[in-house]
């Protein structure tokens, strides 16, 4: 069977991360409602932080937030997770700007904090 390259892995690491992407995205709008596609959702980076074969990594993604109709909660947040034997960590958790009350439509600005 051919497969996509890393496509499968970033497809399979998004869903496994994709709860703890969501209880963390509740800081920006109301709990609940921020929506996570995993095709909108990009793995920028990965790193090892105990040489070969050691089990502690670090994950970075640029998550892209939507409500409602596919429309955006602001721009990219970067959220870098550690995965390890412990379990899964946040360790950092950057959201650059937004969302625009103005910019959203009217129906949809009660769900913003």
């Amino acid at each position: 069977m051919k497969t996509r390259g890393n496509y499968n892995f970033q497809d399979m690491l998004v869903l496994l991360l994709r709860p703890h992407m969501e209880e963390k995205l509740d800081v920006f709008t109301v709990p609940g409602s921020p929506d996570i596609y995993p095709y909108l959702v990009d793995v920028t980076h990965t790193e090892r932080t105990n040489g070969f074969r050691g089990f502690d990594l670090l994950i970075t993604l640029d998550v892209r937030p939507t409500v409602g109709p596919h429309i955006p909660v602001g721009e990219d947040i970067f959220i870098t997770y550690r995965i390890s034997a412990a379990g899964v960590e946040l360790k950092n958790l950057e959201h650059l700007k937004g969302p625009n009350k103005n910019e959203f439509p009217p129906n949809y600005q009660d769900l913003l904090k």
